[in-house]
């Protein structure tokens, strides 16, 4: 019945609230009644949480998390980056994370990701950024202490257990597609250019992204890194990869980019306009845009709203990641409400 849902919703929103709710952005401190003003405001999808949103106790941030809601039958996103070991957010998840999980049975990954889904469930964030499908035998790389396995035969199966260990608790997220660990170069200043074709990547980057697909996750993050034979472009503006995760992988869910920021952090002239950025991210295919610093978000908003009536964005491919948004956030607040019937 989401699904109902979300078309039916999608026909009553103008184009400005359609693009605004592909917003998922950070609102700073531990102000609960902005964090609240900052989604309702501008019909926002939701928020992304980092550590200055974080408070001592997880009473606290359930009780801030509480405070934002739409009203309306959707329920705003609340999203976190809770891998566990080097990338913590929350001070009290004392569960392992891939630093020491990559060395341990399968088991023990579902273990450890059914007991952070449990805490981020009850402190209210909806959505883990949190299961990191990239591979990679370099220790060298930023990104190796983050990874389950060094390959896709040991990564797969661990990937698909941190899903399941989620399941039903939170919202799912695979990241970061199509695979950062063919690159040692961190994607937070700079955009790593990777010689890998399609062929290469099947068989060893696509395989652990296919087992969270096939394990049920809901999302899919897409990196800022080019793997420059399939398309020169980053993945997280190709409307190339896109398709292969649609397509070829047969992912049907939610994608979302990775923090918008990076993108102009790299200080290449090529991303140095934020709203420019926005355009070509909506182009592509995300359905969900991330903010950790939202800067002058109406702007992007407006620039967004434009480029669909300019026809340099397609209106159907806009409502189509808003109809997979709608979807998502009706599923949340069914769960939040037991008692409605559909």
């Amino acid at each position: 019945m989401t699904a109902q849902y979300a078309s039916v919703r999608l026909h009553t929103m103008t184009l400005e609230q359609k693009v605004a709710s592909m917003f998922i952005v950070r609102a700073p401190g531990l102000d609960g009644a902005a964090w609240q003003t900052t989604v309702t405001s501008r019909g926002l999808g939701g928020l992304i949480l980092m550590g200055d949103n974080i408070p001592a106790t997880p009473e606290e941030l359930a009780a801030l998390t509480g405070g934002v809601a739409s009203g309306d039958g959707l329920a705003p996103l609340i999203a976190v980056d809770e891998e566990g070991g080097d990338v913590t957010r929350l001070p009290y998840d004392g569960f392992a994370g891939a630093d020491s999980l990559a060395a341990e049975p399968e088991s023990a990954t579902r273990d450890a990701f059914t007991g952070r889904s449990t805490l981020l469930d009850q402190v209210g964030i909806s959505i883990n950024f949190g299961i990191v499908a990239d591979v990679t035998p370099d220790p060298d790389s930023f990104i190796f202490d983050r990874v389950l396995g060094p390959d896709a035969a040991s990564a797969s199966p661990k990937v698909a257990a941190a899903v399941a260990g989620e399941k039903a608790r939170v919202f799912s997220t695979l990241k970061h597609f199509p695979g950062h660990g063919e690159s040692a170069d961190d994607s937070h200043i700079s955009v790593p250019q990777i010689d890998i074709d399609q062929t290469q990547w099947r068989a060893r980057d696509a395989p652990s992204f296919q087992a969270g697909i096939d394990a049920g996750a809901e999302l899919v993050m897409f990196g800022h890194l080019a793997y420059t034979p399939v398309d020169p472009q980053p993945a997280s503006l190709s409307s190339t990869w896109h398709s292969i995760l649609r397509d070829e992988l047969g992912f049907t869910g939610v994608t979302v980019t990775d923090d918008m920021g990076m993108l102009e952090a790299t200080g290449l002239p090529e991303y140095a306009n934020p709203d420019e950025n926005a355009i070509r991210a909506v182009a592509a295919g995300n359905d969900l845009l991330l903010y950790v610093t939202p800067g002058n978000i109406d702007a992007t908003i407006s620039a967004v709203v434009g480029a669909v009536e300019s026809g340099r964005i397609d209106p159907a491919v806009v409502d189509d990641g808003v109809t997979r948004d709608l979807e998502l956030r009706r599923t949340l607040w069914l769960r939040q409400h037991p008692d409605v019937a559909f």
